[in-house]
C-alpha cells in the first residue's frame, strides 16, 4: 500500500465524547447484569415458580427478540430524522420505558386460587412482562450498539471506544452487585429486597441514555458526511438484507466468537447463585462478592487488554484470554466445599478471560460493516449490530433456559412458604457443578477455535479503507 494514497485519518475522538459514548451502555449493562446473575434465582426462590417454568419464561422473551431485534436494527438504518439523525431518536423515546418495564420485572404479584394456577398466573405475567421489557431494551440498546462506526473508522480507536464503552458496561455491573449486597443486608424481607433493587437500577438506568444522546451527537454528524455511502441505493428488502449479511464470511465469524463468549458469560452467571449457596454452602450475599471478583478483574484489564491488542492484534488477546478463563472454570468445576476461600483466586482468573469476551467481538464487527460497505456500497450497521445484540440476548436466554432445564430435570426443589430453604438432591448438586464448569468450557473452547480463523488482521482492514477511500474520491472526481 502506498502511503501517499492512504485516507487521512479523521480528528481523533476528546475524552468526552468518548464517556458520553460509555454511558450509553451503563443502564443496559445494570439492568443485563443483575438479570443474569439473579432472576432465574428470583424466580425459583422468591417467587416460587417451577424451575422448567422459569427458563421457559426467558427463552419465549428471546424468541420475541428473534424477530425484534433485526426488525429494529433494519428500521434505525432507515430512520432520517433532520435533527436526531437515525440512532438517536429511538434512543430518547425508549429510555423512560425500558426502565418502568425493568422494574416490572420484580413484582411478585398473588394470583390466589390454588398453588398450580397461581404458578401459571405467575408464568404468564412475567411472559408478558419480560417480551415488553426486552422490545425497550432493544430499542435504546441496539441504535446505541450501532453508532461505534458512526464515530470513528480507525482501527485501534474502535478498540479504544469499546474500552470505554465496556469500563462504564463492567463499572454498572459492579456497581449493581455492590447495591445488590447493600440491599441484602439491609433489607429483610427477600420480595421487597428485590423490589427496592429492580427501582433503583430502573432509574439509574435511564439517566445515562441521555447523556450519551446529548454527548456525542455533535461528533456523529461531523462524521456523518464522510462515512455516509457513496452509491445511492434502494433500501433491500429484509430477507436480502439478510442473505447479504450473512454471506458475509467475517461476519459469521464474529457472530460465533460472540455467541460461544457470551454463552460462557451467561451460564457461569445464573448457576453461580446455585453453586455458593447449595453447593458451597454458603450465604445467598457471598455469591455477589465473587461476582465483583469477575467483574472488577474485567474492568481492571479492560486497558490492558486494549494495549496489548494494539501491539499484537485482537485475535492473539482474544486468544490469551480465554485460555485462562478455561482454567478458571475447570477448577471451579473440582472445587469442594472445604476449599471455598480457592474460589476467589478463580474468580479473578476468570475475569481477566472475560474481560475479553467483552472487548474483542464488539471491536471486531465494525471492521465487518466496511467490509459489507466495500463489496456492496451501502452502510447497514443496524443490520449487523442487530444480530450481535440478538446473539447476546440469544447467549443469556439459552444461558438461562438450559440451566433451567436441567435443573428441573435433576430434581431442584424452588422454595416455598414452607421450605424456604430446602434440601437439594444429590443429582441437582452434580448439575449445578456441571453447569459451572463443563458446559460453558465446551462452548469456549469452540470461540477460541473460530477466533483463531478470523480473517480480517490490522493489514486487511487497512486495505478495506484504502478502497474504500480511493472509490469516494472517484466518484467526487466524475461527480
Amino acid at each position: 500500500m502506498n502511503p501517499a494514497s492512504a485516507p487521512t485519518p479523521p480528528d481523533p475522538m476528546t475524552l468526552s465524547t468518548k464517556l458520553a459514548y460509555g454511558a450509553g451502555d451503563l443502564g443496559p449493562a445494570i439492568t443485563a447484569n443483575v438479570l443474569a446473575f439473579f432472576l432465574l434465582f428470583f424466580f425459583t426462590s422468591v417467587a416460587g415458580l417451577n424451575a422448567g417454568l422459569a427458563g421457559s419464561i426467558l427463552l419465549i422473551g428471546k424468541v420475541w427478540d428473534a424477530i425484534n431485534d433485526p426488525i429494529i436494527g433494519m428500521l434505525s438504518d432507515r430512520t432520517h430524522s433532520a435533527k436526531w439523525g437515525r440512532r438517536y431518536p429511538w434512543m430518547l423515546w425508549g429510555a423512560i420505558p425500558f426502565g418502568l418495564t425493568y422494574f416490572l420485572q420484580w413484582i411478585v404479584p398473588n394470583f390466589g386460587g390454588n398453588a398450580s394456577s397461581n404458578q401459571w398466573g405467575l408464568f404468564w405475567y412475567y411472559v408478558i412482562v419480560g417480551i415488553l421489557f426486552n422490545s425497550f431494551y432493544t430499542m435504546v440498546n441496539l441504535p446505541y450498539t450501532a453508532l461505534t462506526p458512526e464515530l470513528t473508522q480507525d482501527y485501534n480507536e474502535r478498540t479504544s471506544l469499546n474500552s470505554f464503552r465496556f469500563a462504564f458496561s463492567i463499572g454498572g455491573s459492579i456497581f449493581s452487585l455492590i447495591l445488590a449486597q447493600v440491599i441484602f443486608q439491609t433489607v429483610a424481607d427477600p420480595q421487597q429486597q428485590y423490589l427496592w433493587l429492580g427501582a433503583i437500577c430502573a432509574l439509574l438506568s435511564t439517566i445515562p441514555l441521555y447523556w450519551c444522546v446529548f454527548g456525542t451527537r455533535a461528533r456523529s454528524r461531523r462524521m456523518a458526511q464522510s462515512i455516509a455511502p457513496i452509491e445511492s441505493s434502494e433500501s433491500l428488502p429484509y430477507k436480502e438484507q439478510l442473505r447479504i449479511a450473512f454471506s458475509n464470511r467475517p461476519f459469521l465469524y464474529v457472530i460465533g466468537i460472540y455467541l460461544c463468549s457470551w454463552l460462557g458469560v451467561q451460564i457461569t452467571a445464573a448457576i453461580l447463585p446455585y453453586f455458593v449457596v447449595n453447593w458451597l454452602g454458603l450465604s445467598s450475599g457471598t455469591f455477589t462478592l465473587v461476582a465483583l471478583a469477575v467483574q472488577g478483574t474485567a474492568l481492571l484489564m479492560l486497558f490492558v487488554w486494549s494495549a496489548v491488542s494494539a501491539r499484537l492484534g485482537k485475535k492473539a488477546v482474544y486468544a490469551m484470554g480465554m485460555v485462562l478463563w478455561i482454567i478458571a472454570q475447570a477448577g471451579l468445576f473440582f472445587l469442594r466445599p472445604d476449599q471455598s476461600a480457592l474460589m476467589y483466586p478463580l474468580a479473578v482468573m476468570a475475569g481477566v478471560g472475560v474481560s475479553t469476551a467483552y472487548l474483542i467481538p464488539w471491536s471486531m464487527i465494525p471492521d465487518v460493516i466496511e467490509l459489507d460497505e466495500l463489496n456492496t456500497g451501502q452502510r447497514r450497521e443496524g443490520v449487523f449490530y442487530g444480530f450481535m445484540v440478538l446473539l447476546q440476548k440469544i447467549g443469556l436466554a439459552i444461558g438461562l433456559f438450559v440451566i433451567g432445564q436441567t435443573l428441573n430435570l435433576a430434581g431442584f426443589v424452588e422454595s416455598s412458604a414452607s421450605q424456604p430453604n430446602p434440601v437439594q438432591p444429590e443429582s441437582a448438586m452434580l448439575a449445578i457443578r456441571l453447569a459451572i464448569g463443563p458446559l460453558p468450557t465446551v462452548a469456549l473452547i469452540v470461540g477460541l477455535i473460530l477466533a483463531y480463523f478470523y480473517p480480517i488482521t490490522r493489514e486487511v482492514h487497512a486495505e478495506i479503507l484504502l478502497k474504500l477511500s480511493e472509490r469516494k474520491r472517484q466518484a467526487q472526481a466524475e461527480g
